[in-house]
C-alpha cells in the first residue's frame, strides 16, 4: 500500500451530500460545542491535581482544559498545521495547493501527523511533569497517556464534524468556546479568597458596599471592550476591485479584498508557536534541562528566551503611571517583535496554501465570467493587478494583527489579550459568514437581528 493509499483509507467525517440549511448547520455546531464542554468537566482518571494549575493559562488559546480529556485541546492540530505550513512554504515539500491531489496529500499527511502528536504531547506532558500520575506504575502512566491522547483524537473528528456539518471551524469555534467561557468566569465569579470575589462584576460591587469603589478593578473590562471595537472596525476595512461581466454590458459588482485578509489564523499559529516555546521550556526545565529558560513555582518564566517571549501583562497600566521598568521594556519589544514577524510569515504561507494567493483568485474571478473593466480578459492581466494588493494586504493584515495581539496581552484583558482578540474575529467572522450564507433560511428574529430582515 503507498502513501496516498493510506490517506484515502484514514477514518474520518462524510461532507454533506447536499448544501445544509441553516437550522441543520445550527444543530450540528451547537451539538459539537455541548459535546466539547461536556469532555473539558470529564476528569481523567489517575491524575494529581497538584501541576495542573501551572498550565491553566494557556487553556485560552489552545481551547484545552487542563486535567481533562481535553487537555491537548487544538494543541496538535495547530501544531501539525504550523510544520506542514514551514515545510510547504519552504518548498521542502512540494505540493500544489491549486490541485485536488495537493490538497489531499496535505490534509492527509496534516491528519497522520496529528494523530501521532496526540500520543507524543500526551507522553511529553505526562512523563516530564506538566500532568502528574498520582504514581509511576507502568499501568498508570500508560493510561493517562491513553486518555490525553484519546481526547485530542476526539477533538479532531469533532473539528471534522464541526467544519463540514456545521459553521465555521471546529478549531476556531473551540477557542471561542474556551474563551468564552473564561470571560464569564473571570466576569461574575462570586468565589475567591479572603471573602472577596475574584469574578470582576462580583469584586466591584463588594468594594461599593464595603464603602471603597475599586475602579481599577474595571479596566480589564473597558481593555477588552477596547480590543472588541479596533477588531470590528479593522474587520470592515477593505479593497473592492470592481469588475463586470464580460459578455453583458452594464452589469457587474465588487470583488473584496479584507485588510485582515488571511483572518485569524496567522495569530493562532503564532500564539501556539509561542506556547509550544513555553510548554517544551517548562517540561524541560522540570527534568533538570533549562535550556529555554527558568521557571518559578506556579510556572512564570524567570529567565531565558522564555522570560523575554512572555509578555508583562500589566505593562500599559505601569506605563501610565510612570512605573517603567527596563526589563518589561525589553520584553515588549521582543514580544512585539516576535509575535508580529511570526503573524506576518504564518499570513504569507497560509495565503499561498490556502488558495488565497493572486493567481487562484484570478482564476476565481475568471471561472465566474467576470473582468476587470478597462483590461482584457486574460487571466495573467488578472494577476498583475491583483499582484498589486493581495501580497500587501497579506503581510499588512498579518502584522497588524500580530501587534494587536501583543497590545493585547500588555493590558491584562479578561481570559488574556490574544484569547479575546481571537474570540472577536472568530465571532465577527461567524457572523458574516452566517449573514451571506444563510440570510434566506435561518429564523426570522435572528434575521432581523443580523440585519438581513
Amino acid at each position: 500500500m503507498d502513501y496516498e493509499s493510506l490517506i484515502q483509507k484514514l477514518p474520518g467525517v462524510a461532507r454533506p451530500v447536499k448544501r445544509l440549511t441553516f437550522k441543520q448547520k445550527l444543530k450540528w455546531t451547537l451539538a459539537g460545542l455541548l459535546f466539547y464542554y461536556i469532555l473539558s468537566e470529564i476528569a481523567l482518571w489517575g491524575v494529581s491535581s497538584v501541576a495542573i494549575a501551572q498550565f491553566q493559562a494557556l487553556e485560552d488559546i489552545m481551547g484545552a482544559s487542563f486535567g481533562s480529556l481535553i487537555t491537548l485541546g487544538i494543541g496538535p492540530i495547530v501544531t501539525s498545521s504550523i510544520f506542514l505550513q514551514l515545510l510547504t512554504g519552504s518548498g521542502i515539500i512540494n505540493w500544489d495547493m491549486s490541485t485536488h491531489h495537493g490538497k489531499v496529500m496535505f490534509q492527509g499527511t496534516q491528519k497522520i501527523l496529528t494523530y501521532v502528536l496526540c500520543f507524543v504531547e500526551a507522553a511529553a506532558y505526562t512523563l516530564m511533569g506538566a500532568i502528574q500520575p498520582m504514581n509511576f506504575l507502568p499501568l498508570t502512566v500508560g493510561l493517562v497517556i491513553f486518555q490525553i491522547a484519546l481526547g485530542g483524537i476526539i477533538i479532531v473528528f469533532l473539528d471534522e464534524v464541526i467544519t463540514k456539518w456545521g459553521f465555521g471551524s471546529g478549531v476556531s469555534l473551540f477557542i471561542a468556546a474556551g474563551v468564552s467561557k473564561q470571560i464569564f468566569i473571570r466576569l461574575f465569579n462570586p468565589l475567591g479568597t479572603a471573602g472577596t470575589p475574584s469574578g470582576v462584576i462580583p469584586h466591584f460591587i463588594s468594594s461599593i458596599l464595603s464603602g471603597m469603589p475599586d475602579f481599577m478593578s474595571l479596566i480589564p473590562v473597558a481593555t477588552t471592550l477596547f480590543i472588541f471595537g479596533i477588531v470590528v472596525y479593522a474587520q470592515a476595512m477593505r479593497v473592492e476591485i470592481p469588475l463586470a461581466f464580460g459578455s453583458i454590458r452594464g452589469f457587474g459588482r465588487k470583488w473584496p479584498l479584507k485588510f485582515i485578509y488571511t483572518s485569524v489564523i496567522p495569530v493562532i499559529l503564532a500564539a501556539a508557536l509561542l506556547i509550544n516555546f513555553k510548554v517544551w521550556g517548562q517540561l524541560l526545565a522540570s527534568r533538570g534541562f533549562p535550556l529555554l529558560g527558568t521557571f518559578s513555582p506556579d510556572g512564570v518564566p524567570l529567565t531565558g528566551l522564555v522570560h523575554y517571549l512572555n509578555p508583562p501583562s500589566n505593562f500599559i497600566w505601569n506605563l501610565l503611571t510612570f512605573n517603567i521598568i527596563f526589563d518589561e521594556v525589553l520584553r515588549v519589544i521582543i514580544y512585539t517583535g516576535f509575535f508580529v514577524t511570526a503573524s506576518v510569515v504564518f499570513s504569507i504561507f497560509w495565503m499561498h496554501s490556502a488558495n488565497m494567493d493572486s493567481h487562484a483568485v484570478a482564476k476565481q474571478i475568471q471561472n465566474s465570467g467576470m473582468q476587470i473593466p478597462g483590461f482584457r480578459r486574460d487571466i495573467r492581466v488578472v494577476e498583475r493587478v491583483l499582484d498589486r494588493y493581495i501580497p500587501s494586504l497579506a503581510v499588512l493584515g498579518g502584522a497588524f494583527v500580530g501587534l494587536l495581539a501583543a497590545f493585547a496581552d500588555f493590558t491584562g484583558a479578561l481570559a488574556g489579550g490574544t484569547g479575546i482578540l481571537l474570540a472577536v474575529m472568530i465571532i465577527y467572522q461567524l457572523y458574516e459568514q452566517i449573514s451571506t450564507q444563510h440570510a434566506e433560511d435561518m429564523y426570522p428574529s435572528l434575521r432581523k437581528y443580523m440585519g438581513k430582515g
